[in-house]
């Protein structure tokens, strides 16, 4: 058996690996990685009832077990799933190929014109501690998120900004989506982060934040109603307490990669 082990077996082991190492990672930050572990160690069974031991009548009871428990699985954890594979497809590598197959070089990058507005907002609801979040689109579209909120499709303003997010305002607790330097939606509904790595002092706003960071490419900006501090949020990471110089810098090259 060792003596036939070749190239082959090697990349054979190799992409399992990496499939239970992306699988093990979306599993935990849902915290379902009790079920990812579960469903291994009945595997692990599987194989050794009907491969090894060759028991053909328990072997055919997993057999069929297996094929509806896949289903019911897929159906569960769709939301697991599709994570799943992002995580695997945002993969700088994976995105390169991409970028080279299509031709792209770089992401198109933003101007001074369409930051400072959004700077300049922030910073005054920061000052005045009129909680916002602010979902900036990149490449993966948000066609989802902008259709659950009410369509604005305006040019960037901080007037604009400051007041869609003003207390009185229906449109105050969703989040905007801000789309090829358009204000596109406001008051929009975003999945929820249930991670257990984000700070207990941090809100909803934040894991919401958390939430589209980790299954898109959109970068978040929140400005928080209790403190005024202003965070971001991209790729299931947190930039917390931000001066507007900061802010600045990092949405004039958060499109550069």
């Amino acid at each position: 058996m060792f003596f036939n082990f070749g190239i082959k077996d090697l990349i054979d082991i190799f992409l399992v690996a990496l499939i239970l190492y992306y699988a093990y990672k979306v599993m935990k930050e849902s915290r379902s990685l009790n079920v990812f572990f579960g469903v291994l160690v009945f595997l692990v069974f599987w194989i050794f009832i009907s491969q090894i031991l060759e028991m053909k009548l328990l072997g055919s009871i997993l057999d069929k077990l297996v094929s509806v428990g896949a289903l019911a699985l897929i159906i569960l954890f769709q939301e697991d799933i599709r994570k799943f594979f992002y995580t695997i497809g945002a993969h700088k590598r994976v995105r390169n190929i991409l970028h080279f197959i299509k031709g792209k070089h770089k992401i198109k990058s933003t101007n001074n014109e369409d930051i400072m507005p959004i700077v300049m907002a922030c910073m005054s609801m920061s000052k005045q501690k009129v909680g916002a979040l602010i979902v900036l689109e990149r490449e993966l579209p948000l066609n989802d998120v902008i259709r659950s909120g009410e369509m604005i499709d305006a040019q960037i303003n901080q007037r604009l900004i400051e007041n869609i997010f003003f207390k009185n305002s229906p449109l105050h607790d969703g989040a905007m989506v801000i789309s090829h330097k358009r204000i596109k939606a406001a008051g929009c509904i975003l999945p929820v982060s249930h991670s257990m790595n984000i700070p207990k002092e941090l809100g909803l706003r934040h894991r919401a934040a958390m939430g589209i960071s980790q299954e898109t490419d959109a970068l978040s900006i929140i400005v928080s109603e209790e403190t005024g501090g202003i965070s971001i949020a991209f790729k299931g990471n947190f930039q917390l307490r931000l001066t507007a110089e900061e802010l600045e810098r990092i949405l004039t090259e958060y499109k550069v990669e």
